[in-house]
């Protein structure tokens, strides 16, 4: 057989076999789109139910004061709180300007964390909750998790020493000890921690100091 009509023959075996292997992909795609379409209308539909528990949940916690940064007025108060919410980042404090500096932070962080319950109470008005506790230094946040005092924010011994930490710092201290929920990157800047100098004098309880 002449070689030009062997090239014919094989090339036309080709263009079939491609064809064929075309179609099965094109076949393949439409499958695939397919399935695709099921898939992303079931992700919406996740997705939606999703949505529609986060607004359950965001509605309960503004019911039980979350979003805002509250006072609880007495101790009775306190245990009434810390069962009714997962999280809680309870402030004791009393009227100096640590605490002041701290309740500033807070303030912002509660609106911006609403699945936890920020407040603040008195430490000098709760002296049993204070003992019970082993409060000493002021300000001290206790951050509570399923109704347990699970960690403690000591003064500002590591937010710098100083009463210059930022609001993303202590948002970060919070998120270690996962009392908040932080997805963020860290917007620490160790070298400018680590270049201040001033000081600021921490209220012990104990000894009643200003």
């Amino acid at each position: 057989m002449d070689n030009s009509k062997v090239q014919e023959i094989l090339e036309k075996q080709l263009l079939t076999v491609a064809k064929a292997v075309e179609d099965k992909i094109d076949d393949e795609i439409s499958a695939m789109d397919r399935l695709d379409s099921d898939d992303l209308e079931a992700l919406r539909e996740r997705r939606l139910q999703q949505m529609k528990k986060m607004a359950e949940k965001r509605r309960s916690w503004i019911a039980l004061g979350h979003g805002d940064y509250s006072e609880i007025p007495n101790e009775k108060e306190f245990f009434s709180v810390v069962k009714a919410s997962e999280r809680v980042v309870c402030h004791f404090y009393r009227e100096n300007w640590p605490c002041k500096v701290m309740d500033k932070h807070l303030s912002i962080l509660a609106k911006q964390h609403i699945e936890t319950r920020f407040v603040k109470i008195n430490a000098e008005k709760s002296l049993y909750l204070a003992e019970k506790l082993k409060i000493v230094v002021l300000p001290t946040l206790a951050l509570i998790k399923n109704a347990k005092v699970d960690d403690y924010v000591v003064g500002f011994d590591k937010l710098g020493g100083t009463d210059e930490f930022s609001t993303e710092e202590l948002e970060e201290r919070l998120a270690k000890s996962q009392v908040i929920v932080y997805e963020g990157e860290s917007s620490l800047n160790a070298s400018k921690s680590k270049g201040k100098t001033k000081s600021v004098r921490q209220s012990s309880y104990s000894s009643g100091s200003e």
